[in-house]
Order: C-alpha cells, then sequence, then structure tokens
C-alpha cells in the first residue's frame, strides 16, 4: 500500500530541479583526464591548450561536430576550466540577428571561451559578423540607414570561440575555414560507456553489478548522454522495486521505458513500423516519414535516421529510406511478396 503523506512531506519543486542539474553537473567530467572515449580528439585537444598555455595566448577557435549526446558541451566547459578561463554558454537559435551577437560578443573579457551550440543555426547576418570577430578580434557596427548609414568600427577582447554542431555541413565555408581545429565525435563503444556508467553510477551511489552496467550500455545507441539517462531510470526502478539495481531490474526497467536489445525506443520502432508495414520497406522520403509518425523531419534526419542507419535496419537511397534484410528480421516480419510466395523470390 501506497503511504500516505501531508502536504508537509512534499518535495518543493525548485529544490526538486535544483538536484536534478545537480545531478547533470556531477555527471559531467571536469577535465580531459576524466572525459571517456575519443581517445583521437582528447589528445588533439590537450595539444593544443598545452600549446597556447605555453605562449600564453588564447587556445584557437574549436568546432566541434557530431550527433547529439556525445559530449561536445562537456568538451567546451573543459576547454574552458583547463584553460583557466570564463565560460560563456549561448545557442544558434538564440542569435537571429547581427546586434544580438554584437551584444555577447562586446561584453566578453579577455581570454573567455564563448560556447554556441548548434551554431549552424545561427542567423546569416551573425555569421558574417562572426567571421571578422574570429580573425581579427574586430567588428562592424552600422549606424544610422539609408545613405547616411556609418560603419563604427569596435574591438573586442581576445577570446575562443567553441562552436557545437549535428550538421557541420551545414555550415559556409568561410565560417567553418575560420576554426583552427575542428573535431569529429564519434559514437561510443560498449566498453567505453560501461567506463562512462562506472563513474555515473558511483556519483548517483547506485550499486550496480558489471553485467547490468553492460546490459544498460549495449542498449545505449553508442551515446553517454542516454547511458546516463537509462541508469537513472534503472536507479528509480530500483528504488520503487526494493530488489537493487540487479539484472532482471535493468531489463524490467528498460522494457517499462520502451527500450529493446537494441537500444530502439518507441520513435524508432514507429519509424521502422511505418518504413515496414505501411510502405512495404521503402523508399519512403524524409517528409512523408515525418509526417507519417507525427514528428520533425529534423528530429528523424538528426537522431533516429543515423542510429538506424549505423546498425544496419535501414538504408539510404536517392529515392529514400529502405528497410534491409535486418531491419525486416528484427522485427519479425516479411517483405509483402515474400510473404505471399515464400522466400525464393
Amino acid at each position: 500500500m501506497t503511504p500516505a503523506f501531508d502536504g508537509e512531506d512534499l518535495v518543493n519543486p525548485e529544490v526538486e530541479s535544483e538536484t536534478e542539474i545537480a545531478f547533470e553537473g556531477a555527471l559531467r567530467p571536469r577535465s580531459l583526464a576524466e572525459f571517456v572515449g575519443q581517445r583521437k580528439v582528447r589528445g588533439q585537444l590537450q595539444l593544443l591548450l598545452d600549446a597556447a598555455a605555453i605562449e600564453r595566448r588564447t587556445p584557437d577557435h574549436i568546432l566541434l561536430a557530431g550527433p547529439p549526446g556525445l559530449g561536445k558541451t562537456t568538451l567546451a566547459m573543459i576547454v574552458a576550466h583547463e584553460s583557466g578561463r570564463p565560460l560563456r554558454l549561448t545557442s544558434g537559435p538564440a542569435i537571429q540577428h547581427a546586434g544580438d551577437l554584437a551584444a555577447v560578443l562586446s561584453s566578453l573579457v579577455p581570454g573567455e571561451v564563448l560556447f554556441v551550440d548548434e551554431i549552424h543555426r545561427m542567423a546569416r547576418s551573425a555569421e558574417e559578423m562572426l567571421y571578422l570577430a574570429m580573425e581579427d578580434f574586430r567588428i562592424d557596427i552600422m549606424v544610422g540607414k539609408g545613405a547616411g548609414a556609418t560603419s563604427i568600427p569596435l574591438d573586442l577582447a581576445p577570446f575562443t570561440l567553441v562552436g557545437a554542431t549535428t550538421r557541420s555541413g551545414l555550415l559556409p565555408n568561410p565560417l567553418r575555414d575560420r576554426f583552427g581545429f575542428t573535431a569529429h565525435l564519434e559514437f561510443y563503444e560498449t566498453e567505453e560507456l560501461v567506463r562512462v556508467l562506472h563513474r555515473a553510477a558511483q556519483l548517483l551511489s547506485v550499486t550496480i553489478d558489471e553485467e547490468s552496467l553492460r546490459e544498460i550500455a549495449s542498449r545505449s545507441r553508442g551515446t553517454p548522454r542516454i547511458a546516463n539517462r537509462l541508469l537513472r531510470r534503472v536507479r528509480d526502478y530500483a528504488l520503487v522495486d526494493g530488489g537493487g539495481a540487479t539484472l532482471s531490474a535493468v531489463r524490467a526497467a528498460l522494457e517499462l521505458y520502451d527500450v529493446d536489445e537494441l537500444g530502439l525506443d518507441r520513435l524508432d520502432r514507429a519509424v521502422m513500423s511505418i518504413i515496414l508495414e505501411r510502405f512495404d520497406g521503402g523508399p519512403v522520403g524524409l517528409n512523408t516519414l515525418a509526417v507519417s509518425v507525427g514528428e520533425e523531419a529534423d528530429t528523424i534526419e538528426a537522431v533516429v535516421e543515423p542510429f538506424l542507419v549505423r546498425i544496419g535496419l535501414l538504408s539510404r537511397t536517392p529515392r529514400g529510406r529502405v528497410a534491409t534484410k535486418a531491419g525486416w528480421a528484427h522485427f519479425g516480419l516479411k517483405r509483402g511478396a515474400d510473404a505471399l510466395f515464400g522466400d525464393d523470390l
């Protein structure tokens, strides 16, 4: 029976929110030495930061490219921490006018690290202002309109721009070329995710064995953010169930949250179901697929599709998305003609 409680026992939503934020902050590594995975990128970043420290200058501008959840924001924080500089956080969608960017740049202190998430979504006028700012630490501000408009140069404090993007192909070449270093983050192997989960379990005070951690890691789509999220859901399940974070509890929790053995979630299965059952395996256009599952096309293209292609359930063709043989097999289905006439066709 669920114990009764009065109003005094209710958790203050503000305190609960602060606790969740504290959890997220605690799970982020503070240095490159603590950062798990991305070995090549870590080595490249360490060299870049060490060289800047020796010469007592601001590090070169850095572009971090890769799918969501692989640690781009964490690496930006590490760059600021290891170089001993303050960090300013913003995002591309928040900078919709050149004036928005000018306000941010003009307020930076010397050596500050400016992190722009989803930098490919920045307004074009702001991108053009950023070219000069990155190269010469200067911007030109237009005052007035028409024939009487004048350009006033404004010198900026030296800064390091760290841009993060999930779609580097959308960045214009002039902007991409102004970054001194571009890091391409890769999906994690299961062993790397087990190490990530070991650290997270210790920070969250979760007692869990190696086999259970490996089960979570194998369903985490090669992404640390997803692995940490699933670990917290397992922790919640074990807390309510009272039986501890055992392997059976892990499997029960992940089944409850619709995460299967390959890491497919509800949206993944909805996409595959539409392709397999409604369109007989495809090809299906991206917009048709997005409308069919009720999601944005960008979400399908940036989040769902890369994982399905990577594990071999889906392929991209000039005509659209097509289910592979492995996709049919995973869902226990056969193509319409095969179901009618057998596998000899």
